[in-house]
């Protein structure tokens, strides 16, 4: 039986992805989000969870503490503390996802870009927001602390003549007369 949110209307009030939807006999995502939502009443009724979002961290001393600092050392320690703030909330959305994703098997030969797929692609994005973090953080360390060598010598190759030649291949004889054997 078709959806009755199917049906054809007139699309005055109705943004672009309403149309597209329905001139394609598909949901639109908040088709789809309404109605599990009405479908998952009874379910939410015997297991409440909570409306408000999770807490937010309060980042005012971490971006107070980075604009005083004035060392890449300072900002490093900033930019860690962070990260280990940050690490626990990060992995339990990770945690969730990945279970998300191993929900009833699903997971268990699940093709590529299949729905527990994805989930278990975002549970390592979203733990890999810390590695990459970490990395641009050591990054800049290892650019204030440890800088690549500076070259003193010469570039390897010979160097050009000032007459405008070519230089000489490698293994050539030098140029001028040769000494006599």
């Amino acid at each position: 039986m078709k959806d009755p949110d199917f049906d054809l209307y007139d699309n005055v009030g109705r943004d672009a992805d309403q149309i597209a939807a329905a001139r394609h006999g598909t949901a639109t995502r908040n088709d789809l989000l309404r109605w599990a939502k009405r479908d998952a009443e009874p379910f939410l009724s015997e297991h409440p969870l909570p409306d408000e979002p999770l807490p937010c961290p309060d980042l005012a001393p971490y971006l107070a503490a980075l604009a005083a600092a004035e060392t890449p050392a300072e900002a490093s320690a900033v930019t860690q503390r962070l990260l280990d703030a940050a690490e626990p909330a990060l992995r339990a959305v990770s945690d969730y996802l990945l279970a998300a994703a191993q929900w009833r098997g699903q997971n268990r030969g699940a093709a590529k870009g299949s729905p527990p797929k994805l989930l278990m692609d975002a549970a390592g994005t979203s733990l890999s927001v810390l590695a990459l973090a970490d990395h641009a953080d050591l990054a800049a360390l290892r650019a204030a602390y440890d800088p690549a060598p500076a070259s003193n010598s010469p570039a390897p190759g010979p160097k050009r003549a000032s007459s405008g030649l070519p230089p000489a291949s490698p293994g050539a004889p030098p140029a001028g007369s040769a000494p006599g054997r």
